[in-house]
């Protein structure tokens, strides 16, 4: 028997994530949960699914195993509670919360139920991670010294759009939010390299100036009050290194999610862009020994070879995987399907399914989840208080 999965929220960016769960051999139901029939109707239509739910509530009643949450970013920890303390698996897309009780409750709530929690973060699967990754733990850094994370996304790079299809007539009073409560894309660069966590935090905020019409900062204009669109925070590490992190929202350069790591023994530099990982350059205190990474951590067209039995074949059709990533580690299926985020959506379902089928611990899991996501709610705070210097807490390592 498969694993039978509940997705809930059928919006635009759920739609290759169920193709990618209607693909994998070990999914045996999917069930699309949504409060817009509309938006059910629209994505059966499309993948052929006949399973519906029109609430999370009624979801929770069927006999699916587990849930995969692509809901607005603010109801990501109240969901991920009711879900698992009713006895299902999640899945969550960033964030895992916007508040330090939300993340605390889902990480009490998985050690009290024993279920699997996995929060979706993309960057740990991106080319240039798994490298440093990879460097690490051969200790070819020496010691890390100096770690620079940064998630770049201006407002008009799509983002308007995005907040109007999340947030509906109202779309400014939640558009407004603080950028370190979207940090996961930066944070799990470094803390999935190293196993460090972030310990304390001063933060600068930049005070939204932009005229665009909508008026999105300021006190009585969010929810949370928030007039910052741009946060930079410096941040003490469990290993003894220092951690600067970017959220930046109002940016002239083009979208980035990116780290650089300085060791005593050795580097890694990005200066890659969001549509591509060229510019990227491992160096050591040899000039001769700077190596240019663009051909191993570029996501780019080229054959895979899929495994029928011993026998190797050749698929025809270009996927754009970059030659770093464990590809041997996919089913032949997912391996013929390109997906968002530099492929990493392949790699993410494909844990998350194993997770629940064999009952493994994900990488993502809530615990790695909560020190991806605490960091940049309290560095907030930081900013809030002009750069006080705040202890993060942490819920420590995986229970079980």
């Amino acid at each position: 028997m498969g694993v039978k999965i509940g997705v809930v929220g059928c919006g635009s960016f759920s739609r290759s994530f169920i193709n990618l769960f209607k693909a994998h051999p070990d999914v045996e139901k999917i069930v699309l949960c949504d409060l817009d029939p509309e938006k059910v109707k629209q994505r059966g239509a499309e993948t052929g699914i006949e399973n519906f739910s029109g609430s999370l509530d009624h979801l929770l009643e069927t006999d699916v195993d587990a849930v995969a949450l692509f809901t607005q970013n603010w109801l990501h920890g109240p969901q991920a509670k009711q879900a698992l303390l009713n006895g299902k698996h999640v899945y969550s897309a960033v964030p895992m919360g916007i508040t330090l009780d939300e993340i605390k409750d889902i990480v009490e709530a998985v050690e009290k139920t024993g279920n699997i929690y996995m929060m979706g973060e993309t960057s740990y699967y991106y080319p240039d991670v798994i490298y440093c990754r990879n460097k690490y733990q051969e200790g070819a850094f020496g010691d890390v010294v100096y770690t620079e994370c940064e998630y770049y996304h201006d407002w008009d790079h799509g983002l308007y759009d995005v907040m109007k299809r999340r947030g509906g007539d109202n779309w400014k009073w939640t558009a407004g939010g603080p950028p370190m409560h979207y940090p996961t894309h930066s944070v799990s660069c470094f803390v999935s390299m190293t196993g460090a966590y972030l310990t304390k935090v001063s933060c600068q905020g930049f005070s939204d100036r932009n005229k665009d019409g909508y008026d999105l900062y300021g006190e009585g204009k969010n929810e949370w009050d928030n007039s910052f669109s741009n946060e930079s925070a410096l941040f003490s590490a469990s290993d003894g290194s220092a951690v600067r992190v970017n959220e930046f929202r109002r940016i002239g350069y083009p979208g980035t999610v990116r780290m650089s790591v300085f060791g005593t023994e050795g580097s890694f530099e990005n200066k890659s862009t969001e549509s591509s990982k060229k510019g990227c350059s491992w160096m050591t205190k040899q000039q001769s020994e700077r190596i240019v990474l663009d051909d191993l951590l570029e996501c780019k067209p080229h054959a895979i070879n899929n495994t029928d039995g011993e026998n190797a074949v050749v698929d025809e059709k270009p996927v754009n995987f970059a030659k770093i990533q464990p590809v041997d580690s996919l089913p032949d299926s997912f391996k013929k399907m390109n997906s968002g985020h530099f492929m990493s959506h392949n790699f993410l379902i494909h844990e998350f399914i194993q997770a629940c089928y064999h009952r493994t611990m994900p990488c993502n899991n809530a615990w790695m989840a909560a020190r991806y996501t605490i960091p940049g709610i309290i560095a907030h705070e930081s900013a809030k208080r002009n750069g006080e210097l705040l202890m993060i807490p942490d819920f420590g390592n995986p229970k079980y």
